[in-house]
């Protein structure tokens, strides 16, 4: 009996043939294949909301979905009407301060004038009433004059500076308003953030839009994420700035190969999400991940995608 158990795998192979061996031993390899993938997950994009800054209608508004627009470029305008005619009614107020600026010598040049003739008159009583030949009051009153007149100038000058100042206040006031309504005319042009593609529109030309109205939807679709979950298990294999290859699915096995690299690796566990595949998918806890790939047109947010890191 013992004979026969041992003979009965050698005759069976021998009733099969040969193929039939070798078919059995490649399956068994391709059972044992490492995996394509370390996990799945979709792309997604970095988006921004681009919300109205100023109260008013849309004159212009040249956006449609699916546009691609660059950082910097002016898309729209509010209507700044009324911000324009508020700053034109504020530099005519700044030059009004202006012309009620004090000019500060011409108008003490005469008590100058004063002053200097009444020490003139106080150096020649001096002179007089050393020699013995004019009383000391004349140059007690010529003194007194003098100190008068002095008085009179320091006050004058205080009198214009206080002035001077309270009007380099108020055109300073002026100045900031105009600043500020400047700013106002400068949120009134409606600029992309980004480069990217404008994903949704939420207003249209001619509409009137009040601060914070949604206006339209722009993703940078030329840095992608793919964005993964993976186990415990694996997570001690990954860091940030490891390379990683990137695959999108496009179905029917149709994949397109990218280079990229773990840009951010989440600090707290969750649990497992439902539309998401792991390589262990018995794990509750996973960790999400997202790999950067420059994008040359082809992967769409919300396209799945593998890696292997």
């Amino acid at each position: 009996m013992d004979k026969q158990r041992i003979m009965k795998p050698f005759t069976l192979g021998r009733a099969f043939g040969g193929e039939a061996l070798m078919a059995l031993l490649l399956f068994a390899a391709c059972g044992d294949k490492e995996k394509e993938y370390d996990a799945t997950g979709t792309f997604e994009a970095t988006e921004v909301t681009i919300s109205a800054e100023q109260n008013g209608t849309l004159l212009t508004f040249a956006v449609s979905e699916g546009d691609s627009i660059v950082a910097g470029q002016e898309v729209g305008l509010v209507d700044t009407t009324q911000t324009w005619l508020k700053i034109r009614q504020l530099e005519t107020t700044k030059q009004v301060y202006q012309s009620q600026k004090p000019d500060t010598e011409k108008q003490i040049a005469a008590t100058r004038e004063q002053l200097a003739k009444a020490q003139a008159e106080q150096r020649r009583y001096q002179e007089l009433v050393a020699d013995g030949a004019a009383p000391s009051k004349m140059l007690d009153d010529a003194t007194s004059q003098v100190k008068v007149l002095r008085r009179q100038l320091e006050a004058q000058m205080s009198a214009l500076s206080t002035q001077t100042s309270t009007l380099e206040s108020q055109r300073s006031t002026v100045d900031a308003q105009v600043s500020q309504l400047r700013d106002q005319l400068k949120k009134c042009h409606i600029v992309a953030p980004i480069s990217g593609a404008v994903l949704e529109k939420y207003a249209e030309q001619g509409e009137f839009v009040a601060v914070g109205k949604p206006l339209f939807k722009v993703a940078d679709t030329r840095q992608m994420f793919l964005r993964a979950y993976v186990t415990t298990a694996q997570l001690q294999h990954i860091k940030v700035g490891q390379p990683a290859k990137v695959l999108a699915d496009y179905g029917d096995g149709q994949k397109k190969s990218y280079e990229g690299r773990v840009s951010w690796i989440s600090s707290k566990s969750e649990f497992t999400p439902k539309t998401i595949l792991t390589d262990d998918e018995r794990a509750d806890l996973v960790y999400a991940v997202k790999v950067a790939v420059v994008n040359d047109g082809y992967a769409k947010i919300g396209m799945y995608g593998e890696v292997k890191f």
